[in-house]
């Protein structure tokens, strides 16, 4: 129960932060709309300029991955316990880092970032040429 309650606190922090990175990617592209119709016009497809910011998506997905795994790493030295005050039983745990919850979280910082990186992505490769060069 306690893994389904941290399992659900999970996905919801991370969904929460797939938003904030689509937040920024979108801005990120409407700070560059000349540089993705320069891009363009100098004949770079679509599919480059989909994949040009999915992978800048996939990277702070990373980064921000990588930043939690090291704040959580400090959570090693801490040894958390309760007392059940019906039996005066005391239950105490520690947080361990294996290398297996290693990989899972960045596999899903990596998720949340494609997550929120691939509709601005696909609207930074949808720009015509004309209209980009125009905003700029």
């Amino acid at each position: 129960t306690l893994f389904v309650i941290v399992l659900f606190v999970a996905v919801m922090a991370g969904f929460g932060a797939s938003f904030g990175a689509a937040n920024a990617m979108y801005a990120s592209v409407q700070a560059r709309t000349a540089e993705i119709g320069t891009l363009r016009a100098l004949g770079f497809p679509r599919g480059a300029i989909l994949v040009a910011f999915l992978v800048e998506a996939l990277l702070l997905g990373f980064l921000g991955g990588v930043v939690g795994l090291l704040a959580a790493s400090a959570m090693q030295a801490v040894s958390i316990s309760t007392v059940n005050f019906q039996t005066f039983d005391k239950l105490a745990f520690r947080f361990t880092l294996t290398p297996a919850i290693v990989v899972g979280s960045l596999l899903f910082a990596l998720l949340m970032g494609f997550i929120g990186g691939f509709l601005p992505a696909a609207r930074a490769a949808r720009m015509k040429i004309v209209d980009a060069l125009r905003a700029a």
